[in-house]
């Protein structure tokens, strides 16, 4: 049996979301979700869910250099070094995005998930259907251990 993760999540609970802006909010967002670690001064993740999601009701769908662009622009009003903003780098945490189903991609193109909210991406994608299979498959293994025999 292999040691390596089919699924896995981690979850953070923070303060209440108390008077927050929109990057500081989609930075707790990631935290939470574990797209981010605590302390970690390396967010790019932040500003690209935060472009993702400012072009969501427009339904624009974005290319790897619009969002990288973007990224940019918004790193730069935000006062922020512009670290990570290689290609290479930009496509790994878009494909973290996609790993958690907040983010679609089709014909090189990204987007939020079928430019739902992700209030409701959370409820179906994550929720109920991602962590509710994590759960039942350690159920199984709670339900296996019970019915070996202690040596």
């Amino acid at each position: 049996m292999k040691e390596r993760p089919l699924a896995e999540i981690t979850l953070r609970k923070y303060e209440k979301p108390y008077e927050l802006g929109q990057r500081e909010l989609l930075k707790k967002i990631c935290l939470s979700l574990g797209l981010l670690q605590p302390g970690d001064s390396r967010d790019i993740i932040v500003d690209i869910l935060q472009v993702l999601f400012e072009n969501r009701e427009s339904k624009k769908e974005l290319d790897l250099e619009e969002i990288k662009k973007f990224v940019i622009e918004n790193r730069k009003r935000h006062n922020l070094e512009l670290k990570g903003i290689a290609d290479s780098n930009i496509r790994r945490q878009l494909k973290r995005l996609r790993d958690l189903f907040l983010v679609e991609k089709e014909n090189n193109k990204y987007r939020i998930a079928e430019f739902d909210s992700l209030e409701n991406i959370f409820a179906k994608k994550i929720e109920k259907f991602y962590i509710a299979t994590i759960i039942e498959r350690i159920k199984e293994y709670l339900a296996v251990l019970e019915t070996k025999k202690k040596l």
